[in-house]
């Protein structure tokens, strides 16, 4: 199940609901996504005097269009691994930290297969969802880049030529 919405989201109600009825699970991950008070690019001492400090973060998507390539990378999760069920929500808006901004679960009959594939979901969906960030900092607003150190986490999972298709 794939959702972006604007509004917070009850992790313990979701999970539930996620396995309800399910008796072929054996294991479920979970992956919750929080907004943080500093960039991880800001240097630890100007972090202390406020550089590198992010009051809140706006993400925007294209409506549809998000969805499709969750659609898509959860297909994809589904193709490589036996999952019985998986869930990504995403939220969108303006939020302060410590606000959850994204929960991926995924449950199979083995813990393995739950593990590996939230941790591909995660890794995918940072890297290929549309989605764009500003930083609201004490300084202004700035747009955040992506990081190489998403794109290497991403490629461990191998080829990502269905995305082209």
């Amino acid at each position: 199940m794939i959702r972006v919405q604007r509004e917070d989201f009850d992790v313990g109600t979701e999970l539930a609901a996620l396995t309800q009825d399910n008796p072929g699970v054996g294991g479920m991950c979970s992956f919750v996504g929080l907004v943080r008070d500093l960039h991880p690019d800001a240097r630890t001492p100007g972090a202390e005097s406020g550089e590198g400090r992010v009051t809140a973060m706006t993400l925007e998507h294209y409506p549809g269009m998000t969805e499709k390539m969750l659609e898509r990378i959860d297909a994809e999760a589904h193709r490589r691994w036996p999952i019985e069920a998986s869930l990504v929500i995403h939220r969108f808006g303006r939020m302060e930290p410590g606000e959850r901004i994204v929960l991926v679960a995924t449950a199979s009959a083995h813990r393995q297969a739950a593990f590996d594939s939230c941790q591909f979901l995660i890794d995918w969906l940072k890297t290929k969802a549309p989605f764009w960030k500003l930083e609201e900092t004490p300084d202004g607003g700035r747009w955040v880049d992506a990081r190489d150190s998403d794109d290497t986490a991403a490629s461990r999972w191998g080829s990502d030529d269905w995305a082209a298709e």
